[in-house]
């Protein structure tokens, strides 16, 4: 086949591009540009510290150079497109808006399913590249059955990736290959070693952006109360944007007991603190839902993740209109408005939806 692969300068996407060519596809590399020039990033490019571990930042020319010498060790043609524009209006947008709104976004999620696999392979194909597949690096898997595309779980419970892709849709999925889904982080590794790839020890990406958040949110304080679960006034806060659900560290606020973010209300600007079993909460309603497996049922048995490093746990389901409620069978710690449910049965991903109400 013609595979486009994304490549970001990391291991797993330059391993990705590597298998395919060895296993005598034709191969073209493809990294998208979202820092830019312009706007917000134009703004922030002379303060931030160059530091890598995100994938937003000043040193993507950095990466995208690591890439493309990449693509030369392994002998493929490269391109960079420029989705900046695209990044600013679906990610960016979003973000700011969840973290005004008091919520948790997950920028990731958004950016798989709206720019990296869907911008990105759009541009390729209106530059002229023409080809069968996209891959990518992702630790998770595609498979057809019955004349559907199913997304499952990578086999390595530690680097599973499939939480970040529950909002493909079957259109995405019948055009995306994931060589990587049943391998270990530590074969990858070893693979580049092996093969002389120069960044073969290069750490993986932590967060989404290099500095701080508010340097993104870019609005003027607003000072609120921090108040505990009985309505006392404890302290003050410059925004409720700077905490999120489940923080402890940096609250502020002196106590004999270790307190935590337990909400935060934008209506009345207040952070609302308390000792741990207050984070504890077991059923929570989503929207805005994306089903890969449409359920049979109104009401069924799944498993479930709140965070793309969990393991995925029991949960009860109930469609509202166009809504889901889940029910844990035990309580979770810092269930967060804004971040993602999604649903599992065993390794397949069912889909999920947006955290709207805890």
């Amino acid at each position: 086949m013609k595979i486009l692969v994304g490549m970001s300068g990391g291991v797993d996407s330059s391993v990705t591009a590597l298998l395919l060519k060895q296993q005598g596809h034709e191969v073209i590399g493809a990294t998208m540009a979202i820092w830019g020039e312009r706007g917000i990033k134009n703004q922030l490019q002379d303060k931030l510290p160059k530091r890598h571990g995100a994938c937003f930042g000043p040193d993507e020319k950095e990466d995208i150079e690591s890439a493309r010498k990449i693509a030369e060790e392994i002998g493929i043609p490269f391109y960079v497109f420029d989705c900046a524009k695209q990044y600013e209006e679906i990610v960016l947008d979003n973000f700011k808006k969840e973290y005004l709104s008091g919520h948790t976004p997950n920028p990731c999620i958004w950016c798989n399913s709206l720019i990296k696999f869907d911008v990105l392979p759009r541009l390729a194909k209106a530059n002229g590249i023409i080809y069968d597949k996209f891959a990518t690096g992702h630790y998770a898997r595609i498979e057809e059955k019955e004349g559907k595309y199913i997304l499952k779980r990578g086999i390595n419970p530690k680097k599973d990736q499939s939480y970040f892709l529950y909002r493909l849709k079957q259109e995405q999925l019948a055009n995306i290959y994931l060589p990587l889904g049943d391998k270990t982080k530590e074969e990858i590794r070893e693979i580049a070693k092996q093969n002389g790839l120069t960044v073969a020890e290069k750490p993986d990406s932590q967060d989404f952006y290099y500095g701080d958040y508010n340097e993104l949110l870019d609005v003027k304080e607003k000072e609120g109360n921090i108040i505990d679960t009985e309505g006392k006034v404890l302290g003050q806060h410059k925004g409720i944007w700077n905490y999120t659900i489940g923080q402890r560290k940096g609250v502020g606020i002196s106590s004999t007991e270790p307190l935590y973010v337990i909400e935060l209300r934008k209506d009345t600007n207040e952070v609302v603190i308390g000792p741990k079993d207050k984070t504890m909460k077991d059923t929570l309603r989503a929207s805005d839902l994306n089903w890969i497996i449409s359920p049979k049922n109104n009401e069924f048995k799944a498993q479930a993740k709140i965070r793309s490093t969990q393991q995925p746990t029991e949960v009860s389901v109930k469609i509202d209109n166009d809504d889901i409620i889940v029910t844990f069978a035990d309580m979770q710690k810092s269930i967060a408005k804004g971040q993602s449910v999604v649903l599992y049965d065993g390794d397949l991903v069912l889909g999920g939806g947006i955290i709207t109400e805890v």
